[in-house]
Order: C-alpha cells, then structure tokens, then sequence
C-alpha cells in the first residue's frame, strides 16, 4: 500500500491490559489495520506477556505463550506492520506492585502504581521484564518503557529523604531513572530507541532537560487526546524538545478509551476532530522531527478500572481516524460539524456499513468487519437495554401506581395488576436473555472468558437483576397476602 502522510509511522496501539483479543482475532484485524493505512502496532502487553522464572506471577490466567507471541509477529509481519512493545517501568505498574512479593519496591507503600526509583532491585526488576520482552521481539527498532503518569513520585519516604539533599528535585528525581532505564536498553540492544510517554517531560525546564542526557537516550511521544487540542502550544512543546536535544519526536492520538472510564460506545466524531487537529500540528511543527504517530486505543484507564469500549466496538472510529492521517485528507474540512464526507463514504463502503452515526450501528447487519456482531449488539445494549428496563420500572403507569417501592417491600398488590405487569416483565427479560446469550457468543469468539464475563457483569447483568427482582417481588406478593390489621408504622426499619 502506497500513501504519503505527515506520519511516517501510523501504529494501532493494542492495549491488552483489558480484554486482550484471542490470537485468531487478531489474525482477522491485522490485514484490515494494514488496508486502512497502518503500518504498526505497539502493544502494550501488561500482565498478558509469558513472563517466566520469578516474574512469572505477572502472568494475567490466559496470558499468550511464547509460542502465541511469536505467532502475533508473525502475523503482524505478514500484513507489513511493525511491531514495537511496549514495557512499563516506572509508572502504571500496578500488574507488577500489586503482587505482595513485590509490594515493597513501590515508591509509596500503599499505592501499586509507581516503582521506587531509589531501590536497586527497582532497576533490576525493570531489566529482567525488559530482558524477557526483548527476547521474543529480536531485532525490534523501538522499545517503548512507557514512564507515564509516573503518580506520587517524591512522596515515598526514601524520597523525601533524597529530596531534603542539595540540589534535588523531583524533576531531576524523575530523569534520573528515565536515563538509567534507556541507558540500559541501548547497552544491551544498540539498535533499539527507547520511546517513552512525554507528560512527566513538559514542565521540565529546558536547561536541567538538556543537561541531563536524557534527549540522547529517548524519543518523547506527544500525547493528547482531546478534541480541541492546543494547535499552537503543541508546536512551541516539539520546539522545546528540540531546543533541548531531542533529534526525533512522536505524536499520539486516540481511537478510543479515552473519553470515560466505563465508556462502552466510541464518540467517532470526537476522535476525528483530534486526529484532524493532530495533522495541523504536524504542519505547524519543527520540520521532518516528526518520526510518526499512535493511534492510541486504551482498554482501561488502569490495572483496576473498569473495561473501556472493547476493540471491535472502536474499529469504525479506528478505521476512520487511519484515514484522516493519509496525505489526501490534509486539507480537508469539517462538514456541518461532522466527518470529511469523502473519508465517511470511503470508510463506510470499506467496512460495508451505511453509516458512522453509533444509532444506526444497533441495525447494521451488513457490516463485513471482523467483529461487526459484537459492535451491533453492544450498541443494542447501550442505548436500549437500561432505558427499556428503567421504562417498565420507573415510569409504566402500573408499576409506578399500583407496585411501587412500598408495595414491594410489603409485597401488597391487586391481583388483578399482576396480570397487566407480569407479561411485560417476561417479555422484557424474554427479548433482553436472548440478546445476552447471542452477545455472549460473539464475545467468546474473540475475547478469553474472564473478558466476557466481566462485561456481561458491567453492562448486562444489572438490568436483568433488576427486572428478575421485580419478578420475584411479583410472585411473592401474588401469593396470600400478608395478614396486617393495619399499615406498618412508618420505623425506619424494614418489616
């Protein structure tokens, strides 16, 4: 595939920290990342990468083997796309810190998410994971050591104690381990360049960023995920870093993952305007520092949130933000607020849809994408199943008049109220079971089973509880009524 883009390199980030897919899918997608204008991928393995000997508690219960991964290289090389992994070492280690046996290298010691850099083994820990993941991914380019969101540094003991000596700061706290990490993977691996997130970089002044080495050492990744990004400020930051050393720079959008923490369907247009805002940036900043950027698509805001829209669901926003990155797309505009009409049309008839809008999703049985039938029943459930069940529940004029929440708890009903209620509720529970088992199905087919049940449990289950409790509250006040000479006092308590 021929394109020209500002981005040299336009990697799918593959978060596999949530709902990481099944080998099989992704010998289905990778073909179509590569078609819509990919040319890599960095995966972010977490606790999903085999790693083994005293490392191997990381290991997530379907972690890929080795022989899995080799397998995911594989297949990513025959569709042209490079692969670069990616290895937390300083923040986001909550897959690591959370284990007891590793619990005393966090730097505070009751947060699991940033490493301590004052502890040997802290550096020895990282150069063991990085060891193991550079072993199944010879001769890779890039390395990313993430170094993101590196939260409550300076707050460990150890650190308050450093920081009280001299000079110090958490600045020079933070680079510090920065340069001891990459300075590791380029002695070890002289062709590999270390990339790492740019957030805990920004505020740094130039002179201590300078003089520290580290833009030797690294390539910053620019991350913003908003739809109204700061077009000029982001040029006078890649200025900066190229003030200060750094010889090559990265961008980094979003697909999806990064408008909620429970978000379940992808806000298209919100990730259209960023990648569109992306490309002005890209014509604003330092000329050819731009080495490419990832389409970043997380699945959890973290270790222990909950999951985000799962990777299928985001395939349309994907499909379409990959397509605003080619060289045609440059000038083109926002119409009537919306998508570039031509980059709509031409992704619509690629992925054999008939629209972008998420309501027409719901209906769509054309679609030809691998995992169109999670996308369509996942828009099912998110935009009617709630409303449906709190329709019957909050606002049917016999459920609300003549069983509501005092009648339940008393289980008091007219008997003939049981028959305008109950044929609702069963066809209610009848049509949203049915859905569930085709969407559990779908699921299975892609994603390991604890994936599919936490979903479920998110998303689905709370509705059908709630219509299951108004069945059961039914049939017990169906029954023989209770016998009360009177109303229950108002106590405060429960009868």
């Amino acid at each position: 595939m021929s394109v020209s883009s500002p981005f040299k390199m336009r990697l799918v980030h593959l978060d596999l920290k949530g709902a990481p897919p099944k080998v099989s899918y992704l010998a289905e997608v990778f073909p179509l990342f590569r078609a819509l204008g990919a040319n890599g991928l960095l995966i972010e393995y977490e606790d999903m990468f085999p790693y083994n000997g005293h490392l191997r508690l990381l290991r997530a219960t379907h972690a890929y083997s080795p022989s899995e991964i080799r397998e995911i290289l594989h297949l990513a090389t025959l569709s042209e796309l490079e692969v670069i992994p990616l290895v937390q070492t300083f923040g986001h280690m909550e897959f690591v810190l959370k284990h007891d046996a590793l619990a005393h290298l966090r730097e505070v010691a009751l947060f699991p998410n940033t490493l301590s850099p004052h502890e040997a083994e802290s550096l020895a820990l990282v150069r063991t994971m990085i060891g193991q993941v550079m072993e199944l991914h010879p001769g890779t380019r890039w390395l990313h050591i993430g170094c993101d969101e590196v939260y409550y540094l300076g707050e460990g003991e150890a650190s308050k104690q450093w920081l009280q000596q001299g000079q110090n700061n958490k600045a020079k706290l933070c680079l510090s381990h920065m340069k001891a990490v990459a300075s590791h993977v380029l002695a070890q691996h002289p062709t590999t360049t270390p990339l790492v997130w740019d957030d805990m970089l920004r505020a740094i002044p130039e002179d201590q960023l300078s003089a520290s080495g580290v833009p030797q050492l690294v390539e910053p990744v620019l991350w913003d995920y908003g739809a109204d990004l700061d077009i000029h400020g982001k040029a006078l930051l890649m200025e900066k870093y190229r003030e200060c050393g750094f010889s090559r720079l990265w961008a980094a959008s979003a697909f999806k993952g990064a408008t909620g923490a429970s978000q379940a369907l992808t806000p298209i247009e919100h990730h259209l305007r960023n990648h569109m805002q992306w490309l002005q940036v890209a014509g604003g900043g330092p000329v050819d520092m731009l080495q490419g950027i990832i389409v970043t698509g997380w699945q959890r805001y973290d270790h222990f949130s909950v999951l985000c829209e799962l990777l299928p669901v985001g395939i349309p926003s994907l499909a379409i933000c990959l397509q605003s990155l080619l060289r045609d797309c440059l000038h083109l505009r926002l119409v009537s607020g919306g998508f570039a009409e031509d980059v709509k049309a031409r992704v619509e008839d690629f992925l054999g849809i008939s629209s972008l809008e998420i309501t027409d999703f719901a209906s769509e049985e054309a679609a030809s994408f691998p995992g169109s039938d999670i996308l369509a029943l996942v828009t099912q459930v998110s935009l009617q199943l709630r409303s449906s069940v709190d329709a019957l529940l909050e606002r049917d004029r016999y459920v609300t008049g003549w069983f509501s929440h005092y009648h339940r708890r008393r289980r008091l009903i007219h008997p003939v109220m049981v028959q305008h209620i109950r044929p609702q509720v069963l066809s209610l529970l009848a049509r949203w079971s049915a859905l569930e088992q085709e969407l559990q199905a779908a699921l299975r087919r892609v994603f390991y089973p604890d994936a599919v049940e936490e979903w479920l449990e998110e998303n689905v289950h709370p509705s059908l509880q709630r219509l299951q409790g108004l069945l059961q509250d039914l049939s017990e006040a169906a029954g023989p009524p209770p016998l009360l000479a009177s109303p229950c006092p108002d106590t405060g308590q429960d009868p």
